[in-house]
């Protein structure tokens, strides 16, 4: 079982940046693959991004790519997401995710948190 803790979250203008943590607990969470989701009312779960268990890859949807970076830090059980030049469509419940069987762009994943809400105002 692992559970995951997102935070970071909050209100900011079109332009501007924010960082998400996510804080794992349970089992080794090295063993995992991890990665952001984005969901709006009415819309289906939609991929942002992914990295590997080590760190050594990562995966962007097209939309943020060259904009947003995931890391993590397996001493501190922690993946990132960090955005920049956010914009109003950014705006959504950012959720983070674990998988076991490495990074897929569809909602397939082990295990969830309950996300933390961006509102990017333009």
């Amino acid at each position: 079982q692992v559970r995951l803790v997102e935070s970071g979250g909050g209100l900011v203008q079109a332009g501007g940046s924010l960082r998400l943590s996510c804080a794992a607990s349970g089992r080794a969470f090295s063993g995992y693959a991890m990665g952001w989701f984005r969901q709006t009312p009415g819309k289906e779960r939609e991929f942002v991004g992914g990295i590997s268990r080590t760190g050594g890859s990562t995966d962007y949807a097209d939309s943020v790519k060259g904009r947003f970076t995931i890391s993590r830090d397996n001493a501190k059980n922690a993946v990132y997401l960090q955005m920049n030049n956010l914009e109003p469509a950014d705006t959504a419940v950012y959720i983070c995710a674990a998988r076991r069987l490495g990074v897929v762009t569809t909602a397939r994943w082990d295990y969830w948190g309950q996300g933390t809400q961006v509102t990017v105002s333009s």
